[in-house]
């Protein structure tokens, strides 16, 4: 296995034609590993040192990328992370295509442990599903190395695993929350329009609706929201409407936007990535629910296979029938 170190921005064009190939071809395909949101987040939130692998069999085929990068900031020690991590990308992990896994960890390995990688203190992968490879191999490398390994539960990512139609869903649900569901739905009836942002000249107007409702929706949402991370909103909005992944929704009621729901559709799956709505108008209605609602009914009809909540334990996601999966983070340590 031949490996390349990237340690700019290039890789991004260098590995172009190559990258999502790859990451279909692997146990981690989600959008949080796109060269798209890869490149989105490092050019809005990277902050470091990068230090990405590229991995080629003899024939010069790409069988792995390791999104890395190292962090330095005093008098924190420098820490190894994967490229996305924290806070908005809910899935992250190593991207080796199946069946190549153990040769693409042992070469990142290798370059961790050689004199080509920045001075690390620690290495610190978050957000790695269960089913992972990453976390029996890894570790297992990493203790051969005299290094220490410790797996961390990190949070929960609901999902709903969607049947043939609406009314096969509504049966999943618990009779109460069945009821409430399909109340709200009748109340709204034909009072709310719902509209997606598909007009790539109107899209940033779109974002700054939606920015306004997901600020307005609650106060930590407000305080998440700097002027960085609006920016980097936008930028994954974009990158994502190019990509053909965008489903931005807006509930309307009397000709105004009540409710809104940022969500990513990859791999035949509903991403819902986040929300917002007016807290106090239009209450009675309750948009957020019912735009919802209305979303999972199109997943279905669309013969999409997941509607996922993403990272995060609200009751309203158990309510509508998500099933966890859980995710880790893994900790390494050389002493």
């Amino acid at each position: 296995m031949k490996t390349t170190l990237y340690t700019t921005t290039e890789v991004f064009d260098a590995l172009a034609g190559e990258w999502n190939v790859l990451l279909q071809r692997s146990a981690a395909n989600t959008i949080f590993l796109t060269r798209e949101w890869q490149q989105v987040w490092w050019n809005s939130l990277g902050d470091g040192e990068m230090c990405i692998l590229a991995m080629r069999d003899d024939a010069g085929i790409l069988q792995g990328i390791a999104p890395l990068f190292c962090a330095a900031s005093p008098p924190d020690p420098p820490e190894v992370a994967f490229v996305g991590c924290r806070e908005v990308s809910d899935y992250l992990d190593f991207i080796f295509a199946r069946g190549q896994e153990p040769a693409c960890f042992q070469a990142t390995v290798d370059y961790l442990a050689g004199p080509d990688c920045p001075p690390w203190d620690h290495i610190s992968l978050c957000n790695i599903p269960e089913p992972s490879p990453t976390l029996t191999i890894l570790p297992e490398l990493a203790q051969q190395r005299g290094w220490k390994t410790i797996k961390q539960f990190e949070d929960v990512a609901p999902a709903i695993t969607l049947p043939a139609t609406f009314k096969d869903y509504l049966m999943m649900l618990d009779g109460k929350e069945r009821r409430e569901l399909q109340r709200k739905l009748r109340r709204a009836g034909d009072s709310v329009n719902i509209t997606f942002a598909q007009d790539a000249a109107r899209l940033d107007a779109d974002m700054d609706d939606f920015l306004r409702l997901m600020v307005a929706s609650m106060p930590s949402k407000a305080a998440f929201m700097t002027p960085r991370m609006a920016q980097f909103f936008k930028a994954a909005a974009r990158a994502a409407h190019e990509a053909g992944w965008l489903q931005l929704s807006f509930l309307d009621v009397d000709g105004e936007r009540a409710a809104t729901y940022l969500n990513f559709v990859y791999d035949n799956a509903v991403l819902v990535y986040n929300s917002g709505l007016d807290p106090l108008r239009f209450a009675h209605l309750s948009p957020g629910q019912v735009l919802l609602g209305r979303l999972i009914e199109q997943a279905i009809a669309e013969k999409r296979r997941l509607f996922d909540f993403l990272q995060g334990n609200e009751a309203y996601k158990y309510k509508l029938g998500g099933r966890d999966l859980r995710l880790y983070t893994l900790y390494i340590s050389k002493n």
